[in-house]
């Protein structure tokens, strides 16, 4: 096999994977219309509404509201109920407020509370398809796959993140925004189809948690007693709160800073979307995440951010966004596989619900104060506080890996939870509840 050949093998693993393959496909139609939405939404608050940034980190927020309170219910339904089943309620509710706010948009009755209104619901929505549909990654291709499933999925989304602003800005300019949201409508029938398809008897099928009181309240002491998992968590709330805004600031970097349209907002979103493939697809081909890299990430994601925020043209912020696309996507993507890999089976739902809850809940409170940040100064500064925030946030991560270093180094016998960094077999702590004491569970 030529080298080429076995890079290429070793990138696209999981796609060898009857079920995963279905299921990516339908994502990347489903994806590319959420994003069609998300610029249609942008576009529809800040001109024929003539809304302000604030009522676009509004919109936004709200859209992201039900997992910041609710959060930890999302990921104890992942845990209990069959992911499949979840996923098929979640993308029909989903693909119907979509159509309902495509009905209202093109009958020129549509008002900016009811814009409010459905970016509510569809935050109800997300709320348990988040959980379930990260988790259910593993489900598809099993855990020994799964950091490349994961890094794979990280180049759908933003592969779409260039496609769904590409043909939305065309959409915009030719048939008005109300089409975006009928073309995001009929996107979920995608991922409809693709569930249906695929073969059952091929999942990796765990049972789902029984009923038992305390069980989000566990979920949290769990996270809380687990460094490897709590300091992670910390550093992506902070990021998500100060960084992962770019739905309200590249808008406003496009409007404000210079003097754009939707057009130019559709072309950062394919600069950053065009990075963030590239990056997906090194983290898929190196499939190792660690607590190091994460860091190291970290700080090129944060560095990169403050490049954009002195960008001096467009053509230059343009060029900075693409390798600030693949930090950002790095980032998740490892961040992402190092959570999932290193928490109980029994725990991972209500684990990824935390991270949804830091990654995308941390919005209704961010976005807001980003939004506010741009419209008393200007999109530039909030651009700034995200760039030192998310160096910030790295430095615990650096700290992490010494400790992580020096552990296996004292005890050479005893693996980490993310074992240098897989194995076939992944070893996994829990605790047997009819001894009480630490067991070691093959998964």
């Amino acid at each position: 096999m030529s080298r080429f050949a076995e890079a290429r093998h070793k990138t696209f693993a999981a796609l060898k994977v009857r079920n995963y393959r279905l299921y990516f496909t339908g994502q990347v139609i489903s994806v590319s219309g959420t994003w069609m939405q998300m610029v249609a939404q942008t576009y529809l608050i800040l001109y024929p509404l003539h809304g302000t940034g604030v009522d676009v980190a509004i919109a936004t927020g709200l859209q992201f509201l039900p997992m910041l309170l609710f959060g930890p219910f999302g990921g104890l339904i992942a845990d209990r109920l069959d992911k499949r089943k979840v996923l098929y309620c979640t993308q029909t509710v989903a693909g119907v407020l979509a159509l309902l706010l495509g009905i209202l948009v093109l009958s020129h009755s549509v008002h900016l509370w009811e814009v409010f209104v459905m970016a509510t619901f569809l935050g109800g929505v997300n709320l348990f398809d988040n959980p379930a549909r990260q988790t259910f990654v593993s489900e598809m291709v099993g855990l020994d796959l799964m950091p490349n499933a994961v890094s794979l999925n990280s180049v759908l989304m933003n592969s779409a993140r260039v496609i769904g602003p590409a043909i939305g800005g065309v959409l915009i300019l030719t048939l008005g925004v109300g089409t975006c949201f009928l073309f995001n409508a009929a996107s979920y029938v995608a991922v409809i189809i693709a569930l249906t398809r695929m073969r059952e008897s091929e999942l990796y099928r765990k049972p789902g948690v029984g009923r038992a009181k305390g069980q989000i309240r566990e979920g949290l002491r769990y996270v809380w007693a687990t460094g490897d998992l709590r300091s992670p968590l910390i550093s992506m709330a902070i990021v998500g709160v100060f960084a992962f805004n770019f739905t309200v600031t590249l808008p406003l970097l496009a409007k404000v800073t210079f003097h754009g349209g939707a057009a130019l907002y559709s072309l950062f979103l394919a600069a950053m979307g065009a990075g963030a493939v590239v990056g997906g697809l090194f983290t898929a081909h190196r499939s190792n995440p660690s607590t190091k890299l994460l860091a190291i990430i970290g700080v090129l994601f944060g560095a990169f951010i403050l490049l954009v925020a002195v960008a001096p043209s467009k053509l230059t912020a343009i060029i900075f966004l693409v390798p600030m696309g693949a930090a950002s996507i790095s980032f998740i993507a490892t961040n992402n596989a190092t959570l999932q890999l290193r928490a109980d089976p029994a725990m991972r739902g209500r684990v990824m619900a935390l991270n949804a809850i830091a990654f995308l809940g941390s919005t209704p409170i961010g976005a807001p104060l980003l939004g506010y940040i741009s419209d008393v100064s200007n999109p530039r500064v909030s651009l700034v506080v995200g760039g030192v925030a998310t160096l910030a946030a790295s430095v615990p991560l650096f700290f992490l890996a010494t400790r992580q270093r020096v552990a296996r180094a004292t005890a050479p016998g005893i693996e980490t939870p993310i074992a240098d960094e897989f194995s076939n077999v992944v070893q996994m702590p829990f605790i047997d509840r009819t001894t009480a004491q630490p067991q070691r569970r093959t998964v």
